[in-house]
């Protein structure tokens, strides 16, 4: 998980028990779709699922989400590009976000 968080371009190869809901799975395979040092905001998430009403539901996933870097919640964004809540803090997630813009 060090090398993955220092170096994140090169991928995360390593088996995940994703255990949620049906619709939290889908969420979180979508979030292990963006790219390192770029960043979707939550209604991207929500019509990336088919699910263009349910951005509310999609930031109620990305809380949920217990896989933190592995399943890159950080990569998500409100509308306007702010940052908004994370489960281990806005600062942790600004500096995910940095580090991987910077590599």
């Amino acid at each position: 998980m060090i090398r993955f968080i220092e170096t994140p371009d090169r991928g995360l190869n390593l088996p995940l028990d994703i255990q949620g809901t049906a619709f939290q799975q889908r969420v979180w395979q979508a979030l292990q779709t963006i790219p390192a040092g770029t960043t979707v905001s939550y209604t991207d998430i929500a019509k990336q699922i088919d699910q263009p009403t349910a951005v509310r539901a999609v930031a109620t996933a990305c809380a949920a989400n217990t896989l933190a870097v592995a399943i890159p919640c950080h990569r998500v964004v409100r509308g306007n590009g702010d940052l908004s809540g994370y489960r281990w803090g806005i600062e942790r997630k600004r500096a995910l976000l940095d580090r991987e813009s910077s590599s």
